[in-house]
């Protein structure tokens, strides 16, 4: 039947492959109650980050750009914008975001018969195309929001293209077919890193072919090719390789680790694939197609006649591809069956081509073979009765069938957050760790109701875990199994019981007769409440703090603010205690933030009033004097600039370091910040507990909108106030600038530092660090030579010149520093 086809008939059979799978898909997650769990969560979140920005897009502005590139850090982010167009035009959500696969599959199986026709015939390449569809693995990954079945796609879609550019034998068309392979190179290395594993191989084989025939212009065409795919990833790259390094630690080494995958160099690691063969291909398209080639090379099948095409070298180059990715991947130390995916395809092209070879009276045995194939599919997607254990021993691993139980109630625990907290941007502590509910599932959730509520783990150090406890208002926790959750962290879901200063606010049952428990402090950080008379100006209505404290010690203290919506979003409040004696002009202390800690919500209404309440905590410095300290307060709206004196209740409080520290809460993210940043002073000693804080108040905040706030206050101090303040503040604003990647902000500052304390010499080592994130080698260079004079023993300052030193081109010298280093 598909031995004489016309190029419309096959263009049509291809169309009816892409329509009959993809229905299967949709009907499929039309069936399933399901919510994503914890890796499709997080990247479902990320495409609704990118929807957000697209929708207040500036393509002109090149700040929107850079972030734009860092809504996602650590994977490229093609997919999420792909998904986010399509969510844009089919309504937010998994099953929108799915359609993206409507793409994916017709790229696929338009590159798969691509191979399969250009290195072997059409026939091929059709068979080739309905096997890929009938994959359990690809099937089974496609009904689920990962970077798996896009990077595949297009991981086979680049090599479809080299294999075709390796066919062209004219001129024009080599370089037309170098032209595509670029473009389709970017797109990939959009998409995952890990695409190069499968690429690395195929590419280096036709380079050194190439150069041992002295085809000169094949290779321009490769180079041209990656020249010509350098502008579509480079802006991601290049705003976020910093985090390359983290990232192949964290989704390598650590996750390995924790999984317990075999070691590189055991025998386990290198056939853990081959092992996996049955279940990401099924043993039915698996053993027929190997027994077609076996009987095939013993002759029992008809030679095939007129055939000028020998199928060789056609087999020689998917091997290439195939073998060469699965060296790469059993050397990862880290394994996971969807990480190889993006050769299956290929050697589907080489079972098709297997399964053509039954010939004569056998031929009713491919068609036989793909019959099965598809009623495994059917079986293993949906609960046909009586199916289980021939599905199974067909396709060995799991049913994939959809869920059709209970709806898991995420979204209602969502909107009660709301329904409490209509104005506010939420943060919810969240314990349970199934992969029904856990912290991703539930900040997906928030993200799909207007990006009001965040779902964010809690730490594993029982610090950590104490440190959380005090800082979050609120806490999701669950009784019975909670899956990944930790000792430490359910240590603290059972103390919320009985803590008085939480209360339950509802509970749910769930489908294993499991109880989900909302958790709320009593008294809340930020609590916000509309006014019935308007207010134009940010006023200070009450202040609420101890008569007397000691310094050094937090200090409770409450504010209450009022004013309109859009004055209250957009406000930050620099806040002085200031001493009362007028021979200490330089005794005060401060407690600049931004209004309800900047976790006010876009839909406080512009025309209507509002109070703040913040119940929050500040620090005098250890070192002022004993006396009385009043406050003042000026208003800075952080999109105008404007700026005003906000009148103050007539409080004062009395420094006495013979009182007794009083209890607080932990202290507001600025100042935790501010106090942060003074480490920098130390080098490298300072940096660790630098670290460690941030990433716990970047949890907090989910949006580091505190960050900003410092970033603002800290500029207006700068320029406003002078006096012996102003190195510690520089310190704060060059760490809020660090951290929010604004390499130029922070370059300006760090200047500012060496001109108020030129003879430390990490000063210069920070802005040295700095030139070479933004990839200024040569300005880095000039910035280290203070910090060798200053101090040349210290190997960390030296390494940095080393790295300096290559990205200039100069290896030698770099090689000889950094040796020196690795030598000491």
């Amino acid at each position: 039947m598909l031995d004489k086809l016309t190029k419309t008939q096959a263009w049509t059979i291809l169309g009816l492959i892409w329509l009959v799978s993809n229905l299967c898909d949709r009907l499929w997650l039309i069936l399933d109650r399901s919510v994503p769990a914890w890796d499709q969560s997080n990247h479902l979140t990320n495409s609704l980050h990118y929807l957000h920005s697209l929708q207040s897009s500036q393509f002109l502005n090149g700040e929107w750009w850079r972030s734009f590139w860092m809504i996602s850090t650590k994977y490229p982010p093609l997919t999420y914008i792909n998904a986010a167009i399509f969510q844009q035009i089919f309504g937010r959500g998994n099953d929108g975001a799915l359609l993206t696969n409507l793409l994916y599959s017709a790229v696929l199986l338009i590159s798969v018969y691509t191979i399969g026709k250009t290195l072997f015939n059409p026939q091929i390449g059709l068979w080739a195309a309905g096997l890929t569809m009938l994959l359990p693995r690809l099937y089974q990954t496609r009904l689920q929001f990962l970077l798996d079945t896009p990077s595949m796609t297009l991981t086979v879609a680049c090599f479809c293209c080299l294999t075709v550019w390796r066919s062209q034998k004219t001129e024009r068309r080599q370089w037309l077919w170098a032209f595509i392979f670029g473009i389709v190179w970017g797109l990939a290395l959009l998409t995952k890193q890990s695409v190069m594993f499968f690429l690395i191989v195929p590419l280096l084989w036709l380079v050194l072919s190439h150069l041992s025939q002295r085809h000169w212009q094949r290779i321009t065409q490769l180079v041209f090719s990656f020249l010509i795919s350098i502008p579509i990833w480079f802006p991601w790259y290049r705003t976020n390789w910093i985090y390359l390094f983290s990232t192949a630690q964290n989704s390598n080494a650590i996750p390995a680790a924790y999984e317990g995958d075999p070691a590189v160099n055991t025998l386990a690691a290198w056939t853990y694939y081959w092992k996996d063969l049955p279940l990401a291909i099924s043993w039915v398209l698996l053993i027929v197609p190997l027994v077609g080639l076996l009987l095939h090379l013993l002759g029992r099948f008809p030679r095939i006649k007129d055939n000028n095409h020998s199928p060789i070298q056609g087999l020689v180059w998917l091997g290439i591809y195939c073998l060469g990715a699965y060296i790469i991947c059993s050397a990862i130390y880290n394994k996971d069956t969807r990480y190889i995916m993006p050769y299956l395809p290929v050697l589907a092209i080489f079972l098709a081509y297997c399964l053509t070879l039954w010939r004569g009276k056998w031929k009713t045995i491919r068609w036989i073979t793909v019959g099965v194939a598809f009623f495994v599919m059917c079986a293993n997607l949906f609960p046909i009765a009586g199916t289980d254990k021939l599905t199974l021993a067909l396709s060995p691993g799991v049913l994939f069938r959809p869920y059709l139980g209970q709806e898991i109630p995420n979204a209602e625990l969502i909107e009660t957050v709301r329904e409490i907290a209509p104005y506010q941007k939420t943060t919810l502590g969240v314990i349970v760790n199934t992969d029904t509910v856990n912290h991703n599932t539930l900040n997906y959730f928030g993200a799909l109701a207007n990006n009001q509520i965040y779902g964010r783990e809690l730490g594993t150090k029982a610090e950590e875990v104490e440190q959380d406890g005090r800082s979050l208002d609120w806490f999701v926790t669950k009784t019975g199994e909670n899956g990944f959750a930790r000792d430490t962290q359910l240590a603290l879901a059972n103390q919320l019981e009985k803590d008085v200063q939480f209360k339950l606010i509802k509970n749910w049952q769930l489908p294993d007769d499991s109880i989900l428990k909302l958790f709320k402090r009593k008294i809340p950080t930020v609590a916000v409440q509309p006014l019935s008379q308007m207010r134009e100006r940010v006023q200070l209505d009450r202040v609420i703090v101890p008569d007397k404290i000691p310094p050094g010690f937090p200090v409770p203290i409450t504010y209450e603010w009022s004013g309109s919506g859009k004055q209250l979003k957009s406000g930050l409040v620099l806040l002085t205690w200031q001493s009362q004696n007028h021979l200490e002009k330089e005794a005060f202390w401060i407690h600049d933030r931004g209004i309800g800690m900047g976790m006010l919500h876009e839909n406080l209404s512009s025309n209507s009033a509002f109070k703040v309440i913040e119940n929050t905590a500040m620090l005098p410095a250890r070192n002022l004097p004993p006396g009385e300290y009043q406050l003042s307060a000026i208003y800075l709206n952080r999109e105008t600039g404007e700026s005003y004196p906000i009148s103050v209740p007539n409080v004062t409080i009395t420094l006495d370091p013979a009182a007794l520290p009083v209890s607080a809460p932990v202290l507001d993210l600025v100042t935790q910040l501010r106090q942060l940043s003074l480490n920098l002073a130390q080098g490298v000693d300072g940096l660790d507990p630098i670290f460690e804080q941030v990433d716990r108040l970047n949890q907090y905040d989910p949006l580091q909108d505190y960050l900003k706030q410092a970033q603002f206050t800290l500029n207006y101090r700068l320029k406003h106030n002078l006096g012996n303040h102003k190195l510690d503040w520089t310190y704060g604003l060059a760490l809020s600038q660090a951290l929010q990647e604004d390499a130029q902000g922070a370059i300006a500052t760090l200047k500012q530092l060496i001109q108020l304390d030129p003879n430390n010499p990490y000063h210069h080592a920070y802005l040295a660090f700095v030139y070479l994130y933004n990839w200024q080698p040569k300005a880095a260079e000039t910035a280290l030579k203070p910090a060798l004079q200053l101090a040349p023993h210290i190997e960390e300052i030296k390494a940095l010149d080393g790295i300096a030193a290559v990205m200039q081109g100069n290896f030698i010298k770099g090689w000889k520093i950094l040796q020196l280093i690795v030598n000491s």
